[in-house]
């Protein structure tokens, strides 16, 4: 929140205790965080209300903060308990004890076991240090005392406890000014106008005799008016007064308060810069549950209340909104919802259970009503795994389910789901077992873990991080949920609380705070935390039957959906703050036949499968967007999944089949790995089943289902993707040498130099600068694009819908414009007293694009997307900061790379540096997270790369990159790195080399320039489905390689890009090099010379160049030699 908003707040503070709203006071000065009223902390203290205590507190800080918050909490309720004692009152003494003090036993366990054995006195005076507790009231006295020091020392109520100083009436001051100023603006200004309203601009009616009346000198408008005096400074958190204007728009309070967004049906006054964090606070949701009822769903509070240094309090989430509403509209076309039935599969069995591999677009894993499995290659129609059901090792297993399956071998899967990386995936039966695999790209299976789960049948599972470790969480008929390793099965919690079986699972979590919800089939709903203390809450689902829930990709919007035992459905979204609804969607038949099952696709559409079709969705409205039967076939509730990037819907089939929908982006994948998958092999899927053994059905040892029956659809248990090498089938597949070497022979380098064989769109920018773009982004949701040029200022191109660009995306066939708000200011960055030409800039975007980081030698600067006003400055150099990456699971915690070599990491919102890093010897040039392998990857200008643990950020391995056999070691110069959407292979930059790294930082691969690319490497990143990498080069020319060989497939010359009339005083090439976050084949360049070009393969080719030939499945090693071949080989790692 700006400073300007924030002293807004004091002023109605101010009115409001003027107005003797005392309520209402407290109330928002809890939740602004602006200001610890301590005189009215100090009256609920000795009044004794101690929740109403510590949910004021609570708007300041919680437990956990830090050492002084947690001596308060403690204080306050070991002043509870022993109060409870001293009444006598045991049972509340025992209640206090296990769900207030219990927390701190991690902490000082000796202490807490003291505390406990307090119950076994008569009188806890008997305790020697207790002795001199006197009565109720001088206790509360003594522990203010004590809560008083401990609040003024700590960090976090630094400026928060006195009100700033400002005359009386303020609010109604200013009010009265610019209703005077609005009165002198009239056109028929009269003496004594008569103001009925402050909702609209005044304005004065024409005179019956045409005559204008004088302008009042200073008559009272409302109330009375204090003297007139000059306005207070407004200049101490750097920002200015009031700049005079001509005119005010007919919508605005002030300049400052301009409603950015049209309007809504509950539109906000004024929008300030928001926070890094806003609401819905998961505390709230989760320790005063409120039962949803029919009255119409509230609307999710913004968040103007917070500001960015604000100390964010319990589980609020990790993004912003732009101003004017929390949830930004949905722009989107119904072309992007996948209605179009581009494959039919045949699984052979019902399917129970189907989910989208996370990385790999195009890989759907299903399971069955009899205990099957499958993996599905929907892009080549190839069914890569089978397995039916067994027991691993029916020994270990207990002599329940021993004897549930001698009675009865039937099973059925409940539910299979992939790990958040796809490296594993879990199988929850119907009968006590869970099966976890290790999936391997080649499409092989390990089996490391299998464990008894539940008494009765597993009817959900989900994959959660509670620990350093990968976790799964369980629930079953037994009416428990259970969370185990997922490494090792071995249980970790279990929480009990459930009167029914537990019908589902969904595990979240918000900064810090993790929680899961869970659902019953009686229709309760509770939530949990890792601590094995109850449920935090407890309330009743719309049907009171089957139910389950999902977030929206971000995590910002929870939604569920269930069916009654009388087919009544109900889909809807939750008010998490208040734990109500917020919005009930309608369009389902009043007996639905089956339970719905439902779906979201990223923050855009919900899908249910109801009535033998699918219906959809907008999040923003209750109505049915559109419905597909997808060509008729579907059961009555079909179930459905989508893939991660919504290009994909999946439906199941009344025939035991599958049915692929696809929008266009999917169209073109599906195509696009199809002719993948061609272009690796000549062995047709004939052959390949024929090669292939089928798979064997045990005997008991392992029970079977022998009852599953094997669809007619070629597969293979052992088959590679199309999209990797070939290699694992070269025992039983031997493809003709001479075929591939005639294909060797045909493939040749796609080298565009033309700009007929290519699209190119140089964006408008009417001024002409002679500063470089260092920094280029494509926003999250790729309608624009955002660049940073070298004189320390951001230009932000965006597309919006037409005819011509029906789905507002960034094209070169629509020119975007050159954005700026009605403000007119410029984004710009803070510069240092050299020249800041010469400053490393750095950039990092929001993941909702409301706000972007920024630094060019100055200070590191938070900007607000909509408005391009600065929310705050940090990171003073020196040092300067010269790389930015936020933290994957805390967006207020930002890893700094600093010119002196040192990583910062950085708590925005705490405004301190929790730790510095040291492994480098020059200025830090990358950093990437991974979350799978919870590492942070830094580069430097050394050429060196360390490897650091995001869980104590100790460093766990370093080394330098090898310099080519064209280069003089040792290696210097700027280092940039990447992971891949794997999250486990890096791509590492250089100007002499691209590397692809493995996770323990072994270089794989690497390729150094040569003919026909020769010049040093400029920038280089990989395409968003992580098939591609491109590169930019110092003499204009794009490379395109092969992400996972870096065997290049195209160059782009510098002519076909940029037009010969255009003049420039030096060289011209890409600095800078951004990859199109869901067009593949769709790049930024930006240039030395300041322009930015955006790239695509013409309209004749769908993609850049052809792959280059594999021989028997390996990677073909080809010498450069330009005179009899253009392809490029990629070299071995350099020892």
């Amino acid at each position: 929140m700006s400073s300007l908003s924030r002293e807004l707040v004091f002023l109605i503070l101010q009115f409001l205790d003027e107005e003797k709203f005392k309520e209402t006071v407290h109330k928002l000065e809890q939740e602004s965080g602006f200001y610890f009223n301590m005189k009215h902390f100090e009256d609920l203290v000795q009044a004794g209300e101690w929740d109403e205590v510590e949910r004021y507190l609570g708007g300041f800080t919680k437990v956990e903060d830090n050492r002084y918050s947690m001596k308060i909490f403690f204080e306050i309720r070991k002043q509870k308990y022993l109060e409870a004692l001293d009444r006598h009152d045991r049972a509340k003494a025992v209640e206090i004890l296990v769900k207030d003090l219990k927390v701190f036993a991690s902490f000082n366990e000796e202490l807490f076991k003291e505390i406990t054995q307090l119950l076994t006195l008569e009188n806890f005076r008997q305790n020697e240090q207790l002795s001199k507790y006197g009565d109720t009231k001088s206790a509360r006295n003594i522990m203010l005392l004590e809560l008083k020091k401990l609040i003024e020392a700590n960090p976090l109520f630094r400026d928060k406890l006195t009100f700033p100083p400002f005359k009386a009436s303020r609010l109604r001051t200013l009010i009265n000014q610019s209703l005077n100023w609005q009165h002198q603006l009239c056109k028929n200004p009269r003496p004594n106008p008569d103001i009925k309203t402050l909702f609209t601009d005044h304005s004065c009616a024409a005179p019956t005799n045409g005559a204008r009346a004088p302008p009042p000198t200073n008559g009272p408008l409302v109330g009375a008016i204090p003297k007139s005096g000059q306005f207070p400074p407004m200049g101490a958190h750097g920002i200015q007064p009031f700049q005079p204007v001509v005119s005010p728009p007919a919508s605005a309070i002030a300049g400052w308060m301009t409603n950015a967004n049209p309007p809504l049906p509950h539109a906000a006054m004024a929008q300030g810069p928001p926070g890094l964090v806003q609401p819905p606070n998961t505390a709230a949701f989760l320790k005063h549950p409120r039962t949803p009822t029919s009255a119409p769903g509230m609307d999710y509070q913004t968040a103007d209340s917070e500001h960015l240094m604000k100390r964010m309090r319990m589980g609020q989430t990790d993004e912003v909104s732009f101003p004017g509403a929390t949830h930004p509209p949905n722009i989107y076309s119904q072309d992007d919802i996948p209605k179009s039935v581009v494959r039919t599969l045949s699984q052979g069995s019902n399917i129970m259970s189907l989910d989208f591999h996370p990385v790999h677009q195009t890989i759907l894993l299903v399971g069955t009503n009899v205990g099957d499995i499958a993996i599905w290659e929907v892009g080549s129609r190839e069914r890569i795994v089978h397995r039916t059901f067994k027991v691993w090792e029916i020994g270990r297993c207990t002599v329940s389910l021993q004897a549930a399956l001698m009675k009865d071998a039937t099973i059925s899967v409940n539910r299979c789901l992939w790990s958040r990386d796809g490296s594993i995936f879990g199988i929850a039966f119907s009968k006590h077992i869970v099966q976890i695999y290790a999936f391997n790209i080649n499409g092989e299976l390990r089996q490391p873990v299998e464990f008894d789960a539940h008494v009765g049948g597993v009817n959900d599972i989900a994959f959660s991080h509670p620990t350093k470790s990968l976790s799964i969480i369980t629930c079953g008929d037994d009416k428990t949920i259970k969370v185990w390793d997922a490494t090792t099965g071995q249980k970790q919690y279990t929480f009990e609380g459930h009167d029914a079986p537990v019908y589902s699972v969904c595990p979240h979590y918000k900064e810090s705070i993790q929680f899961i919800f869970s659902t019953a089939i009686d229709g309760k709903i509770k939530a949990w935390l890792y601590d094995c203390l109850g449920s935090r809450v407890d309330y009743d689902a719309p049907g009171r039957w089957c139910t389950t829930m999902a977030y929206s990709a971000d995590g910002t919007r929870l939604f569920s959906c269930g069916t009654s035992k009388d087919g009544e459905s109900h889909l809807v979204e939750w008010n998490e703050t208040e734990g109500a609804i917020k919005r009930t969607y309608s369009g389902f038949r009043k007996r639905s036949l089956g339970v719905v099952q439902f779906d979201t696709t990223k923050n855009r559409f919900l899908a249910a499968g109801d009535e033998f079709m699918i219906k959809f969705w907008d999040m923003d409205n209750i109505n049915i967007l559109t419905t597909t039967d997808a060509d008729g076939g579907l059961p009555a509730s079909p179930r459905l999944r989508f893939n991660r990037e919504g290009s994909l819907l999946a439906v199941t089939t009344s025939d035991n089949g599958l049915k692929i929908l696809a929008n266009a982006d999917g169209q073109r994948l599906v195509r696009v790995l199809e002719s993948r998958a061609f272009e690796g092999t000549h062995v047709t899927s004939q052959q390949i089943s024929a090669n292939v053994k089928a798979p064997i059905v045990n005997a008991l040892g392992a029970v079977s289902n022998v009852s599953s029956p094997i669809a007619a659809t070629p597969e293979l248990t052992d088959r590679t993707l199309p999209v990797v090498s070939m290699s694992s089938l070269a025992a039983d597949i031997k493809p003709k040498i001479s075929d591939d070497s005639e294909k060797i022979k045909c493939w040749k380098l796609a080298d565009i130099v033309d700009s007929a064989h290519l699209k190119a769109l140089r964006l408008p920018d009417p001024v002409t600068t002679s500063s470089k773009v260092v920094r280029l982004l494509y926003t999250n949701s790729g309608l624009a694009v955002l660049a940073l040029g070298s004189n320390a200022i951001h230009k932000l191109w965006k597309w919006t819908r037409s005819e011509r660009n029906p789905s507002g995306k960034s094209t070169t066939s629509v020119a975007p414009q050159l954005w700026q708000p009605a403000n007119g200011i410029l984004m710009t960055n803070e510069t240092s007293d050299s020249n800041p030409e010469e400053a490393t800039a750095c950039i990092a975007l929001s993941k909702n694009d409301s706000y972007v980081m920024s630094a060019s030698g100055g200070k590191v600067s938070l900007f607000n997307m909509m408005t391009f006003k600065v929310m705050t400055t940090f990171m003073a150099p020196p040092p300067a900061a010269t790389f930015l990456a936020f933290h994957p699971q805390d967006n207020n915690i930002i890893a700094i790379g600093m010119e002196d070599s040192s990583i910062q990491i950085y708590n925005v919102r705490v405004d301190e540096v929790k730790t510095k890093l040291k492994g480098h010897q020059k200025k830090i040039t990358g950093l990437a997270f991974s979350q799978s392998l919870t590492v942070l990857v830094s580069s430097g200008a050394d050429a060196q790369l360390c490897m650091w643990s995001i869980d104590g950020w100790d460093k766990k391995k370093s080394r330098f990159i090898q310099a080519p056999a064209s280069r003089t070691a040792p290696l210097v110069g700027d280092t940039k790195v990447q992971f891949h959407n794997d999250q486990t292979h890096l791509l590492v930059v250089h100007e002499s080399q691209l590397g692809i790294y493995d996770s323990k930082l072994e270089c794989l691969r690497s390729w150094s320039p040569r003919d026909p690319l020769p010049a040093p490497i400029s920038s280089a990143v990989y395409s968003c489905d992580g098939l591609l990498v491109y590169a930019g080069f110092c003499d204009g020319a794009v490379g395109v390689f092969e992400a996972d060989s870096l065997k290049l497939r195209c160059r782009i010359a510098l002519t076909a890009y940029i037009s010969s009339s255009i003049s420039s005083s030096g060289p011209v090439y890409p600095m800078v090099i951004a990859a199109h976050p869901s067009e593949p084949n769709q790049i930024a360049l930006g240039m030395s010379d300041g322009a930015v070009h955006v790239v695509e393969p013409s309209d004749a080719d769908s993609k850049w160049g052809a792959a280059p030939p594999q021989e028997n499945g390996s990677l073909l090693r080809i010498t450069s030699n330009p005179a009899s071949s253009n392809s490029q080989a990629s070299e071995p790692p350099p020892r």
